[in-house]
């Protein structure tokens, strides 16, 4: 029996079938089963291939079909693929180059929609309160399809067109041969070819029958549109009218008073049910919506919760608090309202407008080698550098660009989950690296005593210091308060070395974050930046290691782990992911994505162990919820690849300001002068100071072995050098804002802030600040 025929191609369907295709001239034509399926032809060995392994595919909107006899056929796209097919018989080839040329008709008029489609007819999500976007998307939607049943169509056309003229030409042949075996040749071809053209024909009504259907079923509902959109535009014309007024008579009101009323200032507060309700809505998401599994893990794999949680509120699984849910801007207008120190509740106050711009980058040319090759293995804070390679930002503010995602910090400080609490804070922990993905650029070495204000008091609710409290090591404090309710204080050492083509930053020191409402008190430290092509290529930045986020006070504890970054990998590169769990190890979160893009946190229902890894090691298996966005990094401004690539908070950290300590980063010339674009100079003076800070350090040697040495022994420079105050000096400098303290929760001595900044730029007296610049 023969094989059962094909469906006919019709505009749009997936069409599939067996053809011959040459492989080489040892095996010839191989049977292989292909696929053309929106606008792309593939083949596999066997139709049980097709979940697995594709041999091969071919784009028809570039690719060229051309017919070499009554079954042979060629598709190629110019060259680099080029299939020779053969079918079965001169039907069956005529199917698929029907198919064929439908498909790719259909694929360019798609990609040219898809070219312009962001000009010409842009896509409305359909939304509750955007009935006029959903009503325009669908006619729009409906056009688009209309055109194509007219560029279908337009090609049955064409096929018939050829089909017939190949019929007619049959006929004329068959009226001119003599009778025999050549005859039944001939009325064999007349019959195939008036089979094609049945089967193009059919093609082409079906298309007809498709467009007619369309045409009839949205002619009335065009009508209905166009007259709700008559009426929606004259809603909303009253609408705008009535808005003018309300905003003349806003506007007088407020020349007319300074303080605004209670009730204008906060409309939360006189009505606490007028708060929408998005944390149930969110909560239905989580229990209708999972997380797919990420793709070969190197710990842990996560897949789609059992739906027996289904059902389940969140108040039942481990505590956890339904505030997972509640929309963003609902917690901040209950804070605002329960608040009475915010001061966007007592007066309105002119918010500074920061800068957008600095000076463009100069195009200097340096011979990098030149002064790296002396260099290998040393400590990087010890070489002399020109501002070359720096950025004309320091160290302190660089570890002040941490609360570039302060608001993470804030959401993290009204959960009332210490678990929910910690996906927070781990998710500002991976934040702080978003800002170092294009900043190969060295920060200026803060000078011993050089200190950095922050002070976003106003703008967002915080304001932090930093100050350079040792110069061997280099070691800078860091000290930032917010009005929400958290505190971070952290103590940085940074350890250094060229490798000869890498370039290794270790950070040593803790990082440690406290909730005052909660008191949970948690710490972290760094992991290990990595900046490679130092000598040859392009540089580009790498962060690799594992981070453990303990609280201290709870024993919750969230493990991250910084992939570093592999050729061989299959993983997206600069991969995180990480594990909450809590005291007994029981993990409640999974938290994954990149360090300089996004983080996702999904709730775990029940974990298991999985089969053995590539290691050996048994992977645990975690059946999770839908992943919610946690974190998602900031554009960066226009321009930013001139300047640094400095993000929009990092343009304004070396802004000049008044009133801030004679010591702050802000007023150090040789990054004032590299900031605008006068390198020449700022290299001369970033010697001077250079030498002058080694001038102030041997003074304070020469002090500390005067007055321990006896009156008749003789300080001389070799005295001091062999004396091992030398080493040992810098334990005895005390640093002007910052005291050396045990911190009792993580068992770990820093220095911490001892008050006395704030209120020293409040009375504008800065007589014990040393001069350092």
């Amino acid at each position: 029996m023969s094989e059962p025929k094909p469906p006919t191609p019709t505009p749009g369907d997936t069409y599939k079938g067996w053809l011959f295709k040459w492989t080489n001239y040892i095996k010839g034509y191989q049977r292989r089963w292909f696929v053309l399926s929106n606008g792309l032809l593939s083949y596999y060995r066997t139709q049980a291939e097709m979940g697995h392994t594709c041999r091969g595919t071919i784009n028809l909107a570039t690719a060229n079909i051309a017919v070499e006899d009554s079954c042979n056929f060629v598709i190629s796209n110019g060259g680099a693929q080029t299939y020779h097919l053969k079918a079965n018989s001169e039907v069956e080839r005529q199917r698929w180059i029907t198919a064929l040329e439908l498909a790719k008709a259909k694929a360019v008029r798609m990609q040219a929609e898809s070219d312009d489609s962001g000009d010409d007819c842009p896509a409305v999500p359909p939304t509750s309160g955007q009935g006029g976007g959903c009503r325009n998307s669908e006619v729009q939607s409906t056009l688009r399809t209309l055109n194509s049943k007219v560029e279908d169509l337009t090609t049955c056309n064409d096929l018939i067109v050829k089909h017939g003229s190949a019929l007619q030409r049959s006929l004329s042949e068959l009226e001119g041969i003599r009778v025999g075996g050549e005859m039944g040749e001939k009325i064999r071809q007349v019959t195939e070819r008036a089979t094609l053209f049945r089967i193009t024909s059919n093609a082409m009504i079906n298309a007809c029958r498709d467009f007619l259907s369309l045409a009839q079923s949205h002619s009335k509902r065009w009508q209905k549109a166009l007259q709700v959109e008559r009426d929606q535009r004259i809603r909303l014309e009253e609408t705008l009218e009535q808005l003018a007024k309300q905003h003349n008579h806003l506007e007088r009101a407020f020349r007319g008073a300074t303080v605004l009323p209670p009730s204008f200032s906060n409309p939360a507060l006189g009505n606490k049910g007028g708060v929408p309700g998005k944390g149930d809505a969110s909560d239905e998401d989580d229990d209708n919506e999972f997380f797919d599994a990420m793709e070969d893990p190197a710990e842990f794999i996560t897949v789609p919760a059992d739906p027996k949680y289904h059902r389940r509120s969140g108040s039942n699984v481990s505590g956890i608090s339904n505030e997972t849910g509640m929309d963003d801007q609902s917690f901040d207008e209950l804070s605002l309202a329960s608040n009475p120190e915010s001061p966007q509740s007592l007066e309105l106050e002119p918010v500074r407008q920061r800068r957008t711009r600095i000076p463009d980058k100069p195009n200097y040319y340096l011979n990098l080698w030149s002064i790296m090759k002396n260099c290998i293995g040393k400590e990087l804070s010890k070489i002399p550098m020109p501002v070359n390679f720096n950025e004309p930002l320091s160290m302190l503010q660089r570890l002040s660009e941490d609360l570039e995602y302060y608001e993470l910090l804030d959401k993290a400080a009204k959960c009332q989950s210490s678990l929910e609490q910690m996906c927070y804070v781990a998710a500002f922990t991976v934040s702080s690296y978003s800002t170092t993905v294009h900043r190969t650029g060295k920060p200026f070495n803060p000078l011993l005593g050089e200190t950095f204000e922050l002070d976003r008091l106003k703008e967002c609710g915080y304001r932090s210091l930093c100050e350079q409290v040792s110069h061997h090591p280099p070691a800078a404090a860091h000290h930032a308060i917010s009005e929400k309710g958290w505190t971070l204080r952290q103590e940085i050492t940074l350890a250094s070395k060229f490798r000869g083509k890498y370039l290794s930053i270790m950070p040593l020191g803790s990082i440690q974050c406290l909730f005052e409402k909660s008191n949970n008190h948690y710490s972290w430290k760094k992991v290990t930046t990595t900046v490679h092509n130092i000598i040859v290529g392009k540089l580009w930045i790498d962060q690799s290691g594992e981070i453990d986020v303990v609280n201290h006070k709870t024993g919750d504890r969230c493990h991250l782990k910084f992939a570093p970054y592999s050729y061989f990998s299959r993983d997206v590169p600069r991969k995180v992911t990480g594990v909450v769990t809590d005291k007994d190890g029981k993990a409640h979160y999974v938290l994954s994505g990149t360090w300089d893009e996004k983080m996702e946190f999904s709730r775990v229902m029940q974990s298991s162990k999985g089969e053995n890894g590539t290691e050996g090691k048994q992977r645990t298996v975690y059946q999770t919820l839908k992943a919610k966005e946690i974190w998602k990094k900031n554009p960066l401004p226009e321009g930013a690849e001139n300047m640094y690539y400095f993000s929009s908070l990092a343009l304004t950290l070396n802004e000049p300001e008044e009133g801030v300590a004679p010591t702050d980063s802000r007023k150090r010339p040789d990054q004032r002068l590299m900031e605008d674009g006068r390198w020449d100079e700022a290299n001369a003076e970033k010697q001077r100071l250079e030498e002058k800070q080694r001038t102030t350090r041997r003074e304070r040697e020469r002090e500390a072995v005067k007055a321990v040495s006896p009156p008749e022994e003789a300080v001389t420079e070799d005295s001091i050098n062999d004396s091992p105050l030398k080493s040992a000096h810098q334990d005895n400098y005390q640093a002007l804002w910052f005291e050396k303290l045990d911190d009792s929760a993580s068992g770990e001595t820093l220095h911490v802030y001892k008050g006395g900044y704030w209120e020293a730029k409040e009375q504008g007296s800065w007589d014990m600040c040393a001069d350092i610049f």
